[in-house]
């Protein structure tokens, strides 16, 4: 069984107001991950991607661009190691 890789990311530019959310959360559960999206309230958008390694890359990199209305500026990626993984792809209330 393989190990799910999982990534915490933290998305700068004109990300929100721009369906970046939706587009992580339609785009996630078409790689097959999962997950959960959030808008954050120094503007950026934060986002935990679980699943397995190829999936999270395909996932890393289509964020650098984002949905058409985005700039994407900057994406910090923190690697995380959760005992408890989420179930589905879903989006959170702004923190």
């Amino acid at each position: 069984m393989t190990m799910a890789l999982q990534a915490r990311l933290t998305i700068t530019g004109r990300v929100q107001g721009v369906g970046y959310r939706d587009w992580v959360v339609a785009t996630g559960r078409r790689l097959g991950l999962t997950g959960w999206v959030r808008n954050r309230g120094d503007g950026s958008v934060e986002a935990l991607i679980v699943g397995e390694e190829t999936a999270v890359g395909v996932m890393i990199d289509a964020c650098r661009h984002g949905p058409p209305l985005a700039r994407v500026d900057a994406i910090d990626i923190d690697p995380v190691d959760l005992d408890i993984l989420p179930e589905g792809f879903t989006q959170r209330p702004t923190t």
